[in-house]
């Protein structure tokens, strides 16, 4: 070896090397390539170069993949594959790679699959021992998570809260005792009312963090008790965007922190019947958001004073 000459490492520990040597597939592959959350600049030289090269784009929405590859001058041809037609499409799809076509697969954002149609057509791409090749990319739970200032060495991503009160509700119980940070998706108009259930369920000084609209505009980062961020985005007058919810695992301290009052339930509850006009059970309700305890303990204490 030549004095200043490096020694061969090969490509596994030189990055530069491994990201120049890894062309197109020449026969048929299914390629899961992440696109923007929000920002265009956040895509990768190589999903570009993908999207350039495949035969067929299979996306989510056409017309708002077809914004993302005009900004970037990419002529592919496009094809839907979404929820609806997932069945069907997914048959056609796999058909068409089983004669030898290159297909990439995008969602409106982030990563096939994660919260989104693809499962199915990768699962039978498998199954005809097609190869199904990764271009990360962008996610938002995952954008939300490195900066919501919570533990992030044990986490559960769990999706979209189920839109039923009930079924969502049961999720809820089942984290409350969680030992790591819970991680979800909402829907903006759909939020207050989660955000009512945990503090009913997890307590009004259970910490949580509401990521939106990341790498947008218009990006925002709400972090503290359930209780507090319930209030000021009940204030608001419109919720827009894409919405990232994580919520704090349970601390000994969350378990018998205090809460400060003055009052009984009971009082208390008489006191809002009589300020705020209303009945019994929405007074209740509002005392046990107050108090970080559920509705049910506080009808319990309620119960117990007459």
């Amino acid at each position: 070896m030549n004095a200043g000459e490096k020694p061969d490492r090969g490509d596994d520990r030189d990055p530069t090397s491994a990201a120049t040597s890894h062309t197109m597939s020449a026969g048929p592959a299914l390629y899961l390539v992440g696109t923007p959350i929000g920002n265009l600049e956040d895509i990768t030289l190589r999903a570009l170069r993908v999207l350039r090269e495949v035969d067929m784009i299979a996306c989510e929405d056409t017309r708002r993949t077809q914004r993302l590859l005009n900004h970037y001058g990419i002529a592919s041809r496009v094809t839907s594959y979404h929820e609806h037609n997932e069945s069907q499409r997914a048959a056609e799809l796999v058909s068409q790679l089983d004669q030898g076509t290159r297909v990439a697969l995008v969602t409106d954002a982030g990563m096939p699959g994660i919260s989104d149609p693809g499962f199915r057509l990768i699962s039978l791409a498998l199954e005809h021992h097609i190869p199904v090749i990764p271009i990360p990319g962008p996610s938002a739970f995952l954008a939300a998570l490195s900066a919501s200032g919570l533990p992030t060495e044990s986490f559960r991503f769990q999706g979209f809260l189920p839109s039923r009160r009930g079924q969502r509700r049961q999720i809820l119980e089942s984290i409350k005792s969680s030992p790591q940070t819970e991680v979800f998706y909402e829907a903006p108009h759909r939020l207050i009312e989660s955000l009512e259930d945990i503090v009913e369920i997890l307590g009004a000084n259970r910490h949580i963090v509401i990521a939106r609209e990341l790498t947008k505009i218009h990006e925002e980062f709400l972090r503290g008790p359930a209780g507090q961020l319930l209030n000021e985005i009940t204030g608001r007058e419109e919720i827009k965007g894409e919405i990232t919810l994580l919520v704090a695992k349970l601390e000994e301290r969350q378990q018998t922190l205090p809460v400060p009052t003055t009052i009984t339930i009971r009082e208390r509850v008489k006191q809002i019947i009589a300020d705020e006009k209303l009945d019994e059970k929405a007074a209740l309700k509002k005392v046990a958001k107050e108090r970080g305890i559920s509705k049910s303990e506080a009808y319990r204490a309620l119960q117990r004073s007459k």
